[in-house]
């Protein structure tokens, strides 16, 4: 389904892009998340395999002896695990050309491969392919927490790469750090097009919009009562993500104008999949989280959100240049690029990628002009 662009989360201009939605990435999910931060992905391979990331060096060898086949490690935000995660499953399963669910032939065929899934890609980088199920040419460990770990953990050279929903520069705001942004490489996989849901007995009495001047004022406590917005006469429960994430980060710069601003939400939760859960068990909750927890008919149905006269609605114009609370999400690199994180990231980045792990988890697909760009950074010619 076609969708229009998603925006920058420091409300820059944005440009035109396509949402692909499908089932299969929130299916995946729900195998793929777990408390401990281990990423068992779709069954057939392990999206992390629970090491909580540790640093691996960075070898670019020119032969296939001389490459670096240590862990591919991630960590950081739960925006972004759903992209990540869903495609360390993926690679670390290496499926065969012509298997259905994973690699199938029309895709196999697209690439011009008979090729194992992660073969294709690794051999793009000068790897030797193992032609092995479950045995891809590097295992790829994706960790949960939030963007602040992310950030830090690549930073601190704990990981190879950093997952967050909000820039580095936002997550560095005031933190004492901010003279190492330069050193941060900044790969956008994918646009989040950021809602906000209600708990269904809510959207049941029949509210089915507010304005962002009333979101402002409900997590300042200025508006402590579904009766003040339309709906009805319950106190209003106002979740939120925690500090430090990048959905909290970037939902305080897109509504209130400052990633810093003060708001005083009634709990707070340090990710997505805790939100979700709590929205659901509540009667009278509203949140702010990322598409890829969305439960439209279920426990987390979206509202919309009107903006200077426009009604933003979910399913509809999220991906308008113009809503706010749409943000990229980031795949960050420390310093440079190594072969391995470039062979990893370029598969997040592919067509097959773009289609299985973004929209595949109902986030918006980079556009041609973007991915183009992207894509060029981590391009295997870099590593000739």
């Amino acid at each position: 389904m076609a969708r229009e662009s998603a925006s920058e989360s420091d409300l820059v201009s944005r440009r035109k892009i396509l949402l692909g939605t499908g089932a299969a990435g929130a299916a995946m999910l729900a195998g793929c998340s777990s408390g401990d931060g281990n990423g068992d992905g779709d069954g057939s391979g392990d999206g992390g395999d629970g090491d909580g990331g540790q640093g691996q060096g960075n070898t670019d060898g020119g032969s296939s002896e001389s490459m670096d086949t240590s862990v591919l490690t991630a960590d950081g935000s739960s925006t972004v695990y759903p992209i990540t995660n869903t495609g360390g499953s993926y690679w670390n399963s290496n499926p065969e050309a012509g298997d259905g669910d994973y690699w199938p032939t029309e895709w196999a065929d697209e690439y011009g491969t008979d090729m194992r899934l992660a073969d294709y890609f690794a051999q793009l980088y000068g790897y030797e392919p193992t032609g092995e199920r479950s045995s891809p040419p590097f295992r790829a460990s994706i960790a949960l927490s939030h963007s602040g770990t992310g950030i830090e953990g690549v930073m601190e050279e704990r990981v190879d790469i950093g997952d967050s929903s909000a820039s580095a520069e936002a997550e560095l705001a005031g933190s004492g750090n901010e003279d190492q942004l330069d050193s941060f490489v900044d790969h956008v996989v994918g646009v989040d097009g950021q809602p906000i849901v209600v708990s269904s007995e809510i959207a049941d009495a029949g509210l089915e919009s507010i304005t962002i001047e009333e979101l402002r004022g409900i997590y300042r406590q200025e508006i402590t009562n579904w009766s003040e917005v339309g709906g009805p006469d319950r106190d209003i429960l106002a979740l939120g993500r925690a500090d430090g994430s990048g959905t909290d980060t970037a939902f305080r710069a897109n509504v209130y104008g400052d990633p810093e601003a003060s708001i005083s939400p009634d709990q707070r939760f340090g990710q997505n999949q805790q939100l979700k859960q709590a929205v659901g068990q509540a009667d009278n909750a509203i949140a702010y989280i990322a598409l890829a927890f969305v439960d439209a008919e279920g426990d987390t149905p979206p509202i919309g959100l009107e903006i200077d006269g426009t009604m933003y609605e979910y399913g509809k114009n999220l991906g308008a240049q113009e809503y706010p609370l749409s943000r990229d999400l980031h795949a960050y690199t420390w310093k440079d690029t190594s072969r391995k994180e470039a062979c990893f990231i370029n598969f997040l980045l592919s067509d097959f990628g773009q289609e299985r792990f973004v929209a595949g988890n109902n986030y918006f697909q980079l556009p041609e002009d973007r991915l183009e760009a992207q894509r060029e950074k981590v391009a295997a010619s870099n590593y000739e």
